[in-house]
């Protein structure tokens, strides 16, 4: 019963981890406090470093001493960082912000995904983690959603106000996660940590397929993140900033119904070919909406997120059948470890090139670049081609 409340916990827990009103304002924020887009991209750089940085301690910390503390330190972390986000006033109190924001992502990245296997797994319920992790990350779209629009409303008025309402959602996150429970079968402290990362390491030098689905991942978090977090750079030169945020909740309406639907639809086709399917529509779409710019631009490239539910539970799921029991949160770090250490770096050069050219110019170079992702999850479903014959 209580490994069922896990997962109860965890829906709640995205929900207000992910209810951030400064989300579709972030770029216009951090800009305006720096000076220039590529400052302003370079404080989400920083928090990626940070992230990068800690990655695989906290993902030994999780698999060796217990998923609970490391996620009650995740929320502590965030806590603080939108903290020195909402004071703001300098350049300076942004990237000690974004710190504190990289240490909170490493803190989850492997181990929220690891506390919900092992959650199921202890159940008997390991068969429905695409249908749950679905569940989750819907949760976290209906947020985002939520928080666009009440975001958008406040940003119009002061963007000082929409950082200080965002910590409020990170105080009850720290709180739901006072109540979760490690899973009995978790083992903690039987290798030392150097033992530990040399087996994660070697799970993947011996796994071709779980290298490519993690290049995959690393490529696709890069320049999907750098390109999603700055495109309302892109959208402000069509629609005034209030309606920023209506652009942020059609995305997030639609991710929210992707996230939910995503266990039946893979359970109809594989996790591979939805991969493959919405990557393909993204790129073409987002190419059509930056090559015609106009006010229509900005809903044609929300319709992108009726594939990213599906799209990242269908890579978690792969990712996770593919890693090693004793190294689960590790594996996940290590793979987060690359994709934050390749987003610090395209994010600072896509704000150079929106600097020197325009953030237009500067999405279709990033959406061109995005369609070598699509060539890797294709090169995977041969490979499963090849074994089913």
């Amino acid at each position: 019963m209580k490994l069922e409340r896990n997962v109860k916990l965890l829906e709640w827990h995205n929900f207000f981890v992910s209810f951030v009103l400064w989300g579709p304002i972030a770029i216009l924020y951090f800009a305006k406090v720096s000076g220039s887009y590529a400052l302003g991209l370079s404080v989400f750089s920083v928090a990626m470093l940070t992230a990068a940085l800690f990655e695989l301690p906290t993902g030994i910390y999780s698999d060796l001493i217990g998923r609970r503390n490391t996620l009650i330190l995740g929320a502590v972390s965030y806590v603080v960082g939108f903290v020195f986000y909402a004071l703001g006033g300098s350049y300076l109190m942004l990237l000690v912000g974004a710190v504190f924001e990289g240490l909170a992502r490493s803190f989850y990245s492997g181990n929220n995904d690891a506390l919900l296997y092992d959650s199921l797994a202890e159940s008997n319920q390991k068969h429905e983690l695409s249908a749950v992790m679905g569940k989750v990350g819907a949760m976290g779209q209906w947020a985002l959603a939520g928080a666009g629009l009440l975001g958008g409303v406040i940003a119009n008025w002061s963007f000082q106000w929409v950082m200080w309402v965002s910590v409020i959602p990170q105080i009850i996150c720290l709180g739901l996660s006072l109540f979760i429970v490690d899973t009995e079968k978790l083992e903690r402290g039987k290798s030392n940590i150097y033992s530990h990362l040399k087996e994660a390491v070697l799970n993947f030098k011996k796994n071709k397929k779980l290298r490519l689905l993690t290049v995959g991942d690393i490529l696709g978090f890069g320049m999907g993140e750098a390109s999603f977090q700055f495109r309302s750079a892109f959208i402000a030169s069509l629609w005034p900033i209030w309606a920023i945020g209506v652009a942020q909740i059609l995305s997030n309406i639609g991710a929210a119904v992707s996230f939910r639907l995503s266990g039946r639809f893979i359970k109809k086709f594989k996790a591979i070919v939805w991969l493959i399917t919405g990557g393909l529509y993204s790129k073409v779409i987002n190419l059509v909406a930056l090559i015609f710019p106009s006010v229509l631009s900005p809903v044609l490239m929300t319709t992108t997120s009726i594939f990213y539910g599906v799209g990242q539970v269908a890579k978690s799921t792969l990712l996770q059948q593919e890693f090693g029991d004793k190294q689960r949160a590790t594996m996940g770090s290590l793979s987060s470890f690359g994709g934050s250490v390749f987003f610090a770096i395209f994010a600072v050069v896509l704000g150079f090139v929106a600097d020197i050219t325009s953030p237009r110019t500067a999405l279709m170079g990033v959406t061109l670049a995005q369609f070598v992702t699509v060539w890797v999850y294709w090169k995977i479903s041969k490979m499963d081609v090849i074994v089913a014959s």
